[in-house]
């Protein structure tokens, strides 16, 4: 939520690029029918992104993460659900693909949209809600009331998981799910939908997908346990399931049909394959790294996408179905990012267990370091861009090189409860850290070793940022207990304390060190997380420039050297590069 009447006076940030993906929202990933745009979630959003050359486009109106996306087959619309809180509706958003805009806005379900489909000639939208929910609705797209809904399963079935439309006949769609498998006719005159269950037999599957052949005669089943149900659409008969010997392993997640009637199959263990839709048998596979949780189809089906849950789109071509990895990104919460002093080509961010190394005009991370089970909360470049040094949760200081990611140096129980904010001097001599009991330490690094300098305990609660001055005579520090404090890292005294109703997650000086740039969550205008980007100006205490497209909460922002770019990341993963908006005076 973002208040108006304060952003609207304001010049806003020009946003350059984002990098992310929410690849745990099956099929979230898709094509436009035009053969141009890739469309996928990013936490709230919905991003647009050319194929040819990356350009990125943005739709902004959910108000939490989006769950789920349709294409309508015309291309003419895109459908959203996302999720909301226990006890809260949640949007479904219907958006003009030709616009760029809001087309409707529908609010029904409860907690969670859970699947969408668009009626072949798109007449209908029907949505499915998730489990505190459990209704079908059918929505006329063109008046944007709902026609009809009723519960998705008998009270003896299970969960319904996904819906998919019939491709010829706007009056039948189809739900699955947890021992539920239902042919539904709309029946207009009367406004009802009528259910037919299907017979699988002794078979009791929990569906995840499904699929329905282009001439509608057999709709294909994707389950939990790693097979395919083939179930004819007229009669409700299980016609065939297989693969018989060689399951896939943890489930299949997504398929489709391709023109040539084959099937495209994603698994829950990074299994992708072309398989055989007569008797399932594999005619092409592929191993990726994290499950596939989408699969989208550019025209005839000779190219297709394929996101992971790992945050990973990859670009196959039918014919020598190998993977081209095209994009990656944190599938968690970022937590922290830096930007290598000089060349301002080279930005690293943190995210759980990971550090990942990017360059400024790319999507894809040129190094990951990983050290398993712990989690990175803060890092920063030493201003030669010799080592990075990280801060982590089991109270470590670690020291990595940036070509290799080798481990240089590590100092062991830097701080009580965990080592949460870190940064380096310019003539690379010091380091100063921040930990979750509000200590601020300095150390000296002397090669092989170190030494701790100074403890400085005046902030109550965690440290959540450090920036150290360019002449490192000074730093600022963050705390989650409303203070900023700026500190004389000669004498080691605090110098000013600033204090907020916000919680400052983020600071930074201003390169010309008359602007301190602040980032949090900000109680008195908002309530909550404004999930804005602010650049204040020092002097007169007043926000310059507004950026607004996060749709998680921001952890973190930093301005390169040459003040030409502003990189922020947020709570959903995402990582996004602003133009900044005060060029360096030269």
């Amino acid at each position: 939520m973002t208040n108006t009447s304060e952003t609207q006076a304001v010049p806003q940030l020009e946003l350059e690029s984002v990098i992310g993906f929410s690849g745990h929202v099956i099929s979230g990933l898709r094509v436009h029918p035009d053969r141009e745009y890739l469309i996928y979630p990013l936490g709230s959003a919905v991003i647009l992104k050319r194929i040819k050359d990356g350009k990125q486009e943005f739709l902004h109106g959910h108000t939490n993460n989006v769950s789920c996306i349709s294409v309508s087959k015309g291309g003419v619309y895109i459908a959203s659900g996302q999720v909301n809180f226990k006890g809260f509706k949640a949007t479904v958003i219907i958006w003009d693909y030709a616009k760029r805009t809001i087309y409707a806005q529908v609010l029904l379900h409860q907690a969670k949209v859970e699947a969408l489909a668009f009626s072949p000639n798109d007449k209908y939208l029907v949505s499915l809600g998730g489990q505190d929910d459990g209704s079908i609705i059918v929505w006329n797209i063109e008046t944007k009331k709902a026609v009809c809904g009723s519960p998705a399963s008998a009270h003896s079935a299970g969960h319904c998981l996904t819906v998919q439309y019939s491709n010829t006949n706007d009056n039948i769609f189809v739900s699955a799910g947890s021992g539920t498998l239902r042919v539904w006719e709309l029946d207009l005159p009367n406004r009802k939908i009528r259910p037919t269950e299907c017979q699988t037999g002794k078979l009791k599957r929990i569906v995840k997908c499904i699929e329905i052949s282009e001439d509608d005669k057999f709709i294909f089943c994707g389950t939990t346990s790693g097979d395919i149900m083939k179930v004819n659409l007229k009669t409700g008969l299980l016609s065939e399931c297989g693969p018989a010997k060689t399951k896939y392993s943890l489930g299949v997640n997504v398929l489709r049909v391709l023109k040539s009637g084959d099937l495209l199959v994603g698994s829950g263990s990074g299994t992708f394959t072309l398989c055989s839709s007569t008797n399932f048998k594999t005619l092409k596979k592929v191993e990726l790294d994290k499950a596939v949780t989408s699969i989208a189809i550019r025209g005839e089906g000779q190219q297709f996408f394929v996101g992971t849950s790992a945050a990973q789109m990859f670009r196959f071509s039918y014919d020598e179905f190998k993977a081209e990895l095209i994009s990656t990104g944190h599938n968690s919460a970022v937590k922290d990012v830096a930007i290598c002093f000089g060349t301002s080509e080279l930005f690293g961010t943190c995210s759980e267990e990971d550090i990942r190394l990017w360059h400024i005009d790319k999507p894809k991370e040129l190094l990951r370091i990983t050290v398993p089970n712990m989690t990175c909360n803060s890092l920063d470049f030493m201003a030669d861009g010799h080592s990075i040094i990280s801060a982590w949760n089991d109270g470590k200081i670690r020291v990595f090189a940036p070509e290799s990611g080798r481990l240089m140096l590590t100092i062991d129980n830097a701080h009580r409860m965990g080592v949460t904010a870190i940064a380096g001097t310019k003539d690379c001599k010091r380091i100063v850290s921040g930990g979750g009991s509000g200590q601020v330490r300095v150390w000296e690094l002397q090669p092989p070793g170190h030494r701790l300098l100074e403890t400085m305990k005046e902030h109550k609660a965690t440290i959540t940022c450090i920036k150290i001055k360019s002449d490192d005579k000074e730093c600022v520090t963050a705390s989650s207990d409303g203070a900023c404090i700026i500190w004389d890292l000669v004498r080691f005294a605090s110098l000013q304390m600033v204090i907020a109703s916000t919680m400052f997650r983020t600071v930074c000086y201003h390169p010309e060190e008359y602007q301190l740039i602040t980032g949090g969550t900000d109680r008195k205008l908002h309530g909550g997380d404004d999930k804005l980007v602010k650049v204040w100006d020092y002097l007169e205490g007043t926000v310059t420039h507004v950026g607004i497209a996060h749709s998680g909460s921001i952890t973190s922002i930093k301005v390169c050297s040459n003040n030409r770019t502003l990189v922020s990341t947020s709570a959903d993963g995402a990582i996004l590069r602003w133009r900044f908006p005060h060029p360096a005076s030269s």
